[in-house]
This record gives structure tokens, C-alpha cells and sequence, in this order.
């Protein structure tokens, strides 16, 4: 894990600008008194699609052949993921097959097919999803991409962390939300490559601790509930990601959803920005802890802006 170098996130970011957003980074000097810090939130939630996976998913396209660009890519995702890979693949006009839950909102399906997107939908388990994935692969040549445990992913990713780092230089840490792992490996990876004395935090649900459990256990733990209004963040780490986490992640802090809401409500009511839940974990983690982040600067990653209004109950 110590092959990675400044030259080769400079060389993602460069090969991945033409095709994304150079995000805002907003502040909120309410939020700075409530919190007790000074908190900077780079907003992916502007970014093409609606969030941070957009640079991610066009990365690993960038990365393959000509020739096995002109074959599609493939992935199972029923969130975001789906949308950025179909998004960059429309950039580069080559096809993305998109394998979707049966269960998945009719939201979520419509924007993928906006973006050219090709579904196929299965059972809501992981073993269809995967079997369906293959099966695309081995009929039509398509190279799967995962959404949260590829490398090319993963540095496509820390390209957000990067951006704000170049113009925040002096935070005292980054905080991100925990889902499958690709956002913090690839942040933390950016954080420990162009700071000094930077630290990257994970927040997470209690109620989806995975990653919280597998720093302590050593190996990649699993959920039992899925029970959050965070529903970006139900997926699990990887042996990709796992790996860097360990290496580079400082600690995680667990939210209960009530924190989660209050955190989203204070972004919408006082930023006047629609976030989704799962960025809201952040900065909920925050104020949780608020002694341990006093006077400090603080970088949050917004992850994305995508909400489906029909499931939340605020």
C-alpha cells in the first residue's frame, strides 16, 4: 500500500478535470458557533450527477483501453454509483450496463436511464447482483467496475480531499461518512500525501458500525441492521480499501440517527444547500464530539446531494 505517491493523485486529478466539477467549498459561521470550530465543507453535492462518485467511476473508465472502453463498463449499484458510472460513460460515449435491485426506487432507475444508463434488474441480494454482473461480463466483454473497492476508484475519489487540501492547507483534519469505503480510503490517502500533521476521521451510523467494528476486529466486519436514514451508507468495506483505512484512518465516530437529522436539518435550514443524509453523518460527528474538535479547522466532505424526498421522514 505504499506504492502511491503525489504524482499519481496529480495524474488522476489531471486525467479526470475535463469530465468533472471543481466543487465549492462553503462555510457557515452559524454552524461555526454551534459547533465551536471552523468547519469548511468542500460540496460534492455539486458535483456532475449529484456527488462525489462522479470522479471515481470516470477515473477507472479512463484507465481501461480503447478497446475495452468500447466494450462498456458494468456495475451493480441501486444509489449513486449507478448514475456516475452511466454519466462518465455517456461522456465517453461507450455503454454502461447497470445492474439494479428489483427493490430499487423508480427515482433512482429514471436517472440512470437520463443518463444512458442500460439496466438490468435482479433479486435485492448481493449473491443476484454479483451473478447478474458477472453474467453481463462474460456475454457482452464489459469490464465490471466496483463502486467502492477498485483502486482506480479509490483515487478518483481522493481527488475531493486534494482539491480542498490545495486550498485549505492548515486543517487540523477531514471528516467523511463511512459506506463502502471508497470516499475515506481515497480522502485519507490524499490527507496523508499532502499534509503533514492532517487527520482524516470516518463517521458512521451506529446503526451500520461495520467499519467502526472492523478497525477494532482487524478484519472486514459485516452489518446485521440497515435500519439508518443514511442509505448511502448500508455497504460494507473491501479488501481494497480495508487496507488503507487501517493504515490511515485515525478513528471512526458513531451517530445515532436523531444526531443524523438534526446535523442534515442545520445544513438545509442554514446553508440553504440540499445534502443527502449520508453527508449529514459528518458533521453530525462533529458536534458529537464537539470538545475534541474545539478552535480546530475542519474539512468535511459533502458526499452528494441525491435525495429521494419519498423515503425520508423528517
Amino acid at each position: 500500500m505504499d506504492n502511491f505517491t503525489q504524482k499519481s493523485l496529480l495524474q488522476v486529478h489531471e486525467r479526470i478535470k475535463p469530465y468533472i466539477h471543481e466543487t465549492p467549498i462553503f462555510t457557515s459561521s452559524l454552524i461555526n458557533q454551534i459547533a465551536g470550530c471552523s468547519i469548511y465543507f468542500k460540496c460534492e453535492n455539486f458535483q456532475k450527477m449529484g456527488a462525489f462518485k462522479m470522479r471515481g467511476a470516470t477515473n477507472a473508465i479512463l484507465q481501461l483501453s480503447k478497446k475495452d472502453q468500447q466494450k462498456g463498463v458494468v456495475t451493480h449499484s441501486s444509489g449513486n454509483f449507478a448514475q456516475a458510472l452511466s454519466l462518465a460513460a455517456k461522456s465517453l460515449g461507450i455503454p454502461a450496463y447497470i445492474v439494479m435491485p428489483s427493490t430499487a426506487p423508480q427515482v433512482k432507475k429514471d436517472a440512470v436511464k437520463t443518463y444512458n444508463g442500460i439496466i438490468t434488474e435482479c433479486p435485492p441480494t448481493l449473491k443476484d447482483r454479483e451473478e447478474t454482473a458477472q453474467n453481463i461480463v462474460e456475454k457482452k466483454g464489459a469490464t465490471f467496475v466496483h463502486p467502492s473497492n477498485d483502486i482506480d476508484v479509490i483515487l478518483g475519489q481522493g481527488t475531493a480531499a486534494f482539491e480542498l487540501i490545495q486550498k485549505k492547507p492548515n486543517l487540523n483534519c477531514v471528516v467523511t461518512p463511512v459506506g463502502g469505503g471508497g470516499l475515506i480510503a481515497g480522502t485519507a490517502l490524499a490527507v496523508n500525501l499532502f499534509t503533514e500533521k492532517t487527520k482524516t476521521f470516518g463517521a458512521e451510523p451506529f446503526e451500520v458500525d461495520d467499519a467502526y467494528r472492523s478497525l477494532i476486529s482487524g478484519k472486514i466486519e459485516i452489518n446485521k441492521s440497515s435500519n439508518t436514514i443514511a442509505d448511502g451508507l448500508k455497504t460494507q468495506l473491501g479488501d481494497k480499501n480495508f487496507p488503507i483505512i487501517q493504515k490511515h484512518v485515525d478513528s471512526i465516530i458513531r451517530v445515532t440517527e436523531d444526531e443524523i437529522k438534526t446535523a442534515l436539518k442545520l445544513i438545509w435550514e442554514r446553508m440553504k444547500i440540499i445534502v443527502e443524509p449520508s453527508s449529514a453523518v459528518a458533521l453530525a460527528a462533529i458536534l458529537k464530539k464537539k470538545e475534541d474538535f474545539k478552535n480546530q479547522e475542519i474539512g468535511i466532505i459533502i458526499s452528494g446531494g441525491n435525495v429521494d424526498f419519498n423515503q425520508i421522514n423528517l
